[in-house]
């Protein structure tokens, strides 16, 4: 009975651990997490959507356009013609009419391609928006996933010092019981001991709360954990910032801007135009019931032109403000292409330093461990002090939090330059 109690026991707390901490997710997982499932990705897919219809209501100009009417009218006194001193109606006091008419603009000196083509660049700048807003919701997405293992790495250094400092401590209450050291390297090992665990505590916290954002980016749960999948950081060659594939051409935000300066060209185009006349035709048939007249239905068939003579001088501060605004755009592209030269400096700058750095600690780690080694043994046969091998420790978990933070740093700003060359 005893064992079934236990293998009941185990059973239930596997199915709980099971429920409550998932499969090790890879960095790509959280990346097509992210696509499906972000939130502000969700809002964003809506412009690209409404910009397609946009260009379809746009798109409708190039169809004949078919209005239909029909009614009853009840006049006060019907018409009537005064013919040779007799007077004769000419129109029932109420009568029902009906009509359908199709109307078509033949020619418009391009107005119409213009408003079609500012919608489609429009279309495109909606489209360029969302995969940029993609790639920066992927690049939230990586920097919230090596913070996290960061993290775990530096809890792990955080838990071996604490460890230290706990047989430091040890050793000094054997040595004090002794005889052979003062009660003050006992409280010193206290002090550091609290230090250390409050640095820990710090530190699961700064994970919890990459946890908080990564759950957020993907769409998840806030409870969510799992284990991730380690990446080692490929070895960084590429040095200095001038380099001939440096250029944001592939950038969806410069794409975007550029398909935005397309729509305001248009723009242009299309309010120039307005102070040129159209060519149009109708097709119609009008029915309005009168017993009095032969033709109660009216066929017609209309070819003509018309041209705004004056509108207040609203044509004139179209083009005035499509003008302006073109001039706003350009500024804005030139304004969004250097930012992105001044990403991808930036980028490759911490890029290249980061890699440096992980070769530099790599070193720094084995010296520092090899002191704390020497300074431990001087301790314990009393020719070295507390606050030496204390250091000692402290500079140990400080060389490998360096190591640590430059290894995903490195990955991280190798991320941000993928970004800033719209690789992504």
């Amino acid at each position: 009975m005893n064992f079934l109690h236990v293998s009941c026991t185990v059973g239930i707390f596997l199915i709980l651990a099971t429920s409550s901490w998932c499969s090790p997710l890879s960095l790509q997982e959280c990346l097509q997490r992210a696509r499906d499932n972000n939130p502000a990705l969700k809002g964003a897919a809506w412009d690209s959507r409404i910009a397609g219809e946009n260009s379809r209501l746009a798109q409708a100009s190039v169809y004949p356009r078919v209005d239909a009417q029909a009614g009853y009218t009840v006049l006060a006194a019907p018409q009537a013609v005064k013919m040779a001193g007799v007077t004769a109606e000419t129109q029932e006091p109420d009568f029902a009419f009906a009509g359908i008419a199709a109307s078509y603009t033949l020619y418009d000196f391009g107005r119409r391609n213009a408003r079609i083509q500012q919608a489609g660049a429009l279309t495109e700048a909606a489209s360029q928006g969302f995969l940029f807003a993609r790639s920066d919701v992927s690049l939230q997405v990586i920097e919230a996933y090596f913070r996290i293992l960061e993290a775990d790495r530096l809890i792990q250094a955080a838990t071996e010092e604490v460890a230290q400092i706990t047989e430091h401590r040890r050793i000094a209450q054997v040595l004090l019981e002794e005889g052979v050291v003062t009660r003050n390297d006992v409280l010193q090992a206290d002090v550091r001991l609290a230090s250390a665990v409050q640095k820990r505590l710090a530190t699961i916290n700064l994970r919890e709360n990459g946890w908080l954002l990564l759950n957020f980016l993907t769409g998840s749960v806030p409870g969510f954990r799992s284990e991730l999948n380690d990446t080692t950081p490929e070895s960084g060659s590429d040095k200095g910032v001038s380099h001939p594939s440096d250029t944001p051409a592939n950038r969806h935000d410069v794409k975007a801007q550029q398909y935005l300066l397309d729509a305001q060209e248009f723009e242009v185009r299309g309010s120039r135009e307005n102070y040129l006349p159209e060519i149009y035709t109708r097709l119609g048939i009008d029915f309005v019931q009168n017993d009095k007249v032969r033709e109660q239905a009216i066929y017609s068939a209309t070819l003509g032109i018309r041209i705004n003579l004056f509108d207040g001088f609203a044509s004139d501060a179209a083009h005035q403000k499509a003008v302006s605004s073109r001039s706003k755009q350009q500024e804005a592209l030139r304004l969004t292409e250097q930012r992105a030269q001044l990403e991808i400096a930036t980028a490759r700058n911490d890029a290249d330093v980061a890699q440096k750095r992980i070769a530099v600690s790599e070193a720094a780690i084995r010296q520092s461990e090899e002191n704390l080694r020497i300074n431990r043994e001087r301790y314990q046969e009393r020719v070295g002090i507390a606050s030496e091998v204390l250091d000692a420790q402290t500079l140990v978990t400080q060389t490998k939090a360096e190591y640590y933070r430059a290894l995903y740093e490195h990955q991280t700003a190798t991320a941000r330059l993928q970004h800033a060359l719209g690789g992504l």
